[in-house]
């Protein structure tokens, strides 16, 4: 029976008595995947001797939460399962095998993901919705409550679900892969190769570059010249490195020193050991916040309140309305302390502007409309 409830009713679903959790988030997507982290994080600290399992799709999720010891089974169903229906269902069946005490279902807008969560066998099933449009889960927490960010929804739906907690309802832990100490020493080792094809006199600092998004998100490459160009004309000791995409070409003409991996771990670690990390909004900006690096992550149509990269020294950098240069001297303006040894750095890019006056022309430039298109996408 699905049942509507108040945070503070019995029907919460209780801090005891939990030891046996999945998630149910079939999407292959990193960045969709790396945005579960805080969730399972979230779940750690409340139940403390659970095991948790995962329901994903294809094999991002098994390299994300490798290093989550309390994160048991990862079932990666193949991705367009309806290709492989005989191993598609046979890891469907496996999952439905054991009964859970919790079954949550993070995302209110996968139709997949509901069915799965009603699949599976589970005491208590938790997700946004209503009993008349979403029946079959035990606990259905209203979409009026959901949180804007990607991140955050999931922990704020678990909260929900639940009696109220002592935590503080404004604290959200961060995208962490958990980088282990051995593949930060890696990352740092590789890096260290990459730089040395630079002169021996340029020791400034490093900036990660990673050009390439999705559709819409993607800015051309001449954006890029004129971004990097406007970058080293103000940070003129600063080395540029390229994080090169998964199908193995540069997005810049191999003008810079770049680095592939086809291990998001890997890719992690190395992005871990440069200065800053500049990317669009796509996946693997989630995963350099995820690596602990800070990270800036430029949106030209997509809702940055959603997939902002949030946490000290991430900041998300709105550039409809900025030419490559204005943007370039935002990221300058806020991390000068970075590149160039100022304590001078602004705050936050998207909120706090270098000046008032700046405050008052956000998103005005004399320069022409940035190039990349105005529609909104929801896709990540």
């Amino acid at each position: 029976m699905s049942v509507s409830f108040d945070r503070a009713g019995k029907e919460a679903i209780p801090r005891k008595g939990i030891y046996r959790i999945l998630v149910c988030r079939p999407n292959h997507r990193l960045g969709n995947t790396i945005l579960l982290t805080p969730l399972i994080e979230e779940l750690e600290s409340l139940y403390r001797g659970a095991e948790i399992d995962i329901v994903a799709e294809g094999g991002i999720a098994a390299d994300v939460f490798s290093a989550f010891p309390r994160v048991n089974h990862i079932y990666c169903l193949p991705k367009r399962g309806f290709k492989h229906p005989w191993s598609f269902l046979s890891m469907l069946l496996q999952v439905r095998r054991t009964r859970y005490d919790l079954i949550i279902d993070p995302c209110g807008g996968s139709n997949f993901s509901r069915v799965l969560t009603r699949f599976f066998k589970g005491q208590y099933k938790l997700g946004f919705g209503d009993p008349v449009t979403h029946p079959g889960l035990t606990h259905l927490v209203s979409n009026s409550v959901a949180m804007r960010h990607m991140a955050k929804r999931p922990v704020n739906l678990l909260r929900w679900g639940m009696p109220p907690q002592a935590q503080d309802a404004e604290h959200f832990f961060p995208l962490d892969i958990r980088l282990t100490d051995s593949e930060r020493a890696l990352g740092r080792s590789l890096l260290h190769d990459l730089l040395a094809t630079y002169p021996k006199a340029e020791t400034g600092p490093v900036i990660g570059i990673f050009a390439n998004a999705t559709g819409a998100k993607r800015y051309p490459a001449a954006w890029w010249n004129d971004f990097i160009r406007a970058l080293k004309e103000a940070c003129p000791d600063s080395r540029i490195i390229e994080i090169i995409p998964m199908h193995g070409k540069s997005m810049l003409g191999s003008e810079w020193p770049g680095y592939y991996s086809s291990n998001i771990r890997r890719m992690g670690a190395v992005m871990a050991g440069v200065d800053l990390m500049i990317s669009a909004d796509c996946g693997v900006m989630h995963l350099a916040v995820a690596s602990k690096v800070p990270t800036v992550g430029m949106f030209c149509v997509t809702d940055a309140s959603v997939y902002e990269p949030y946490g000290p020294g991430n900041n998300p950098l709105l550039t409809q309305g900025l030419t490559a240069a204005e943007a370039a001297g935002r990221v300058v303006q806020v991390y000068r302390n970075v590149l160039v040894g100022s304590a001078d750095a602004q705050p936050g890019l998207a909120v706090a502007m270098p000046s008032d006056d700046a405050k008052d022309n956000v998103g005005q430039t004399d320069g022409g409309p940035v190039s990349c298109s105005s529609q909104v996408t929801k896709s990540h």
